[in-house]
């Protein structure tokens, strides 16, 4: 791994996060919805420990194919890159990605209707909205520890610590 290095999914880790087939660990799969172009090494690193991902979660995501380092920033500048999605799509894909990974995770079958409660949201927004029910169906069914580690590493998600 490049130290200091931004990192971007490639299109087999956006076809990852779309079909699932390689059935990455819901952790790995956590850090790979992490990989957004705007996070260094040393901040995914970080949220992985969160997420308790594997220490070398970065290193094998990049072993994989599934993300890449980003050799254009300095070219890019501060605007957006023509064609890329917006910021509002980036936060919808990202927030969708890691609730319906916690379901899954922390609630497996008794998290059928929080499930499409999640698949019912059409934007960003009212996916934030539903955060404190999936943050108290956590806590019912794995205590609140796990729900301030889970609160803690959604905030880092999404740029919030």
């Amino acid at each position: 791994m490049m130290t200091g290095s931004i990192y971007l999914k490639t299109g087999a880790g956006r076809s990852e996060i779309d079909t699932r087939a390689l059935k990455l660990s819901p952790a790995l799969r956590l850090v790979l919805l992490l990989v957004d172009g705007q996070r260094d090494d040393a901040e995914l690193a970080r949220l992985a420990a969160d997420l308790h991902a594997p220490a070398d979660a970065v290193e094998t995501l990049l072993r994989m194919g599934l993300i890449q380092p980003d050799t254009g920033i300095a070219a890019r500048g501060t605007g957006e890159m023509a064609g890329s999605p917006s910021a509002n799509a980036e936060r919808f894909r990202l927030l969708y990605g890691l609730m319906s990974e916690s379901v899954n995770q922390h609630l497996g079958i008794r998290g059928y209707f929080m499930q499409l409660k999640i698949e019912r949201c059409a934007d960003a927004g009212a996916l934030v909205a539903l955060l404190p029910q999936l943050s108290d169906a956590i806590a019912r069914a794995k205590g609140d520890a796990v729900r301030t580690q889970w609160e803690r590493g959604v905030r880092g998600a999404l740029g919030e610590t």
